[in-house]
This record gives C-alpha cells, structure tokens and sequence, in this order.
C-alpha cells in the first residue's frame, strides 16, 4: 500500500467538489497537502480547517492552469520552498456543454490546456523526480466520458480519452519504477461541473465526491490501472462501446446528453 503518513500530497482543482475531497480523505490518511486551484480564498478556508482537523501542513497556491507556462512557475515555486511531491492528484479540469461550435475557439483551446497540456506537464515534471527517488504516486482523474464521443461535450469527453489512454501507458512504461500511476473514470457526481448549464439531471442521480474519492483511493491502493469509482448503471455505459459501433454510441450519447440538456 502507498504509504501516506507523513508524505506530501498535490492536489490540483483543490478549492472545490472533488478536489475537496481528495484533499479530505488525503489529510485524514496524514498527508501534508499543497492545495493548488484559482481561488486563494477558498483554499485558504479549505486549509485553515484541514489544519484545525488533522495539524498537517498545508501549502497554498493560487494558479491558473489554463496559462501555458503556470505548471513551470509551480514546480519552480514548489523547489524554491524545498517541498517534494509523493503523490500527484491531477484533478484539475472542466467541460464546456453544448455545441462545439457554439464556443469561442480560446474557450475550447483552455479546456484543453487544463485538462491536458498542464496534467502532462506536471506530470513529468513531477514523475521524473519520482522515478529518480523510486516511489511516488500519481492520479489523473478521467472521466466515464473517456470511453465514447460525447456530442455536445466534444472536447471535454476527447480530453478525457486522452488522460485514460495517456495514463494507462505511463503506468507501463513506469512499472517496476516505484512510481505507481491510475485513472479515475467518474461518472456524472455532484460537484460544480454542472452550475451554469440547463441540465436536468437530479443530484440523487449522481454520485457525491466523497464516495468517488472513496472508491478511487480504494482503487489505488489495491494498484489498479483504472479506478471505475461511479455506481454500476455508470460502469455499463463504459462497456458499450466495446459491443457496438461507435457511430451507434455518437448517436445514443448525443441523445442522452440532450435528454439531460447539455445541447444548449
């Protein structure tokens, strides 16, 4: 098992919904944090209580992923300070829903370098220094959405193929290095990911980001490849497309997510 106590713990996307929690269940396992997200004051808050429940030590940083040159300025700080990542948890990300074209194209090119550009980056910067201790750990956190095209969440769902598919082939290219790599495949939970869109989905059907974070940190310390945290009607839908064509799959995931009214 990875061994928590006393380790230090980056959390990005840390102000709020799953990024909470992983910093949650991390700290209760006795990890020292670096809280990393835009919000200072939400994280500041999120430290102060976190510092009041479990006398860890918390770092915060307020970054924005989306500027290219930010996962550089954060390892440089991180080095400066002599703070040495042991688990990297690349929760950082968001989603735009409706059409693609309904976006502006810069919208579009920050999803992608939040969900992807800056989750590489920081994950060689900090899986390099890793693999030279020998141990260290790293959860990128996918989506159900990595497993078909998802019209009306286009980019969203591609990035997320990405981050699976990136993930499951560091995990090999990095075995019997000590460094030990999974993805999380949630499905829809009850985080922010869907405030400002019209969607018609209840929260009781979804999954809370405790019992995500629960069923992923579960997943990671059995050494799984890929954690399946959502409930089994979500893990189905990821095997659909191993059964069907994937023109087929467009067709009932463009459906379904109009349903839930993500087309506008």
């Amino acid at each position: 098992m990875f061994d928590y106590g006393g380790s230090t713990a980056l959390v990005t996307g840390a102000s709020k919904g799953l990024g909470e929690a992983f910093a949650e269940a991390l700290a209760a396992r006795g990890m020292n944090l670096v809280l990393v997200a835009r919000s200072t004051k939400k994280l500041n808050d999120l430290s102060a209580r976190l510092y009041a429940n479990y006398k860890l030590q918390c770092t915060v940083l307020s970054v924005d992923l989306a500027d290219p040159n930010s996962p550089k300025a954060l390892a440089e700080e991180l080095e400066r300070r002599g703070i040495q990542v042991d688990l990297l948890v690349n929760n950082a990300g968001f989603g735009l829903s409706g059409a693609f074209l309904s976006h502006d194209r810069k919208q579009k090119q920050a999803e992608i370098e939040v969900n992807v550009q800056a989750l590489v980056a920081l994950t060689h910067h900090f899986g390099e220094a890793m693999a030279a201790r020998g141990k260290g750990g790293i959860i990128n956190v996918a989506s159900n959405a990595s497993f078909q095209p998802v019209p009306y969440l286009a980019t969203y769902a591609a990035t997320k193929a990405f981050v699976l598919h990136f993930s499951e082939a560091i995990r090999h290219e990095l075995a019997g290095s000590g460094v030990q790599v999974m993805a999380t495949c949630p499905g829809p939970t009850a985080t922010n990911f869907f405030e400002g869109t019209s969607t018609r989905m209840s929260p009781k059907d979804m999954d809370s980001s405790e019992s995500v974070v629960r069923r992923t940190l579960k997943a990671f310390d059995q050494k799984r490849a890929v954690a399946y945290p959502g409930r089994i009607s979500v893990r189905i839908t990821s095997l659909l497309p191993r059964l069907f064509p994937r023109a087929l799959i467009a067709r009932i995931d463009g459906n379904a997510t109009a349903k839930m009214g993500l087309d506008d």
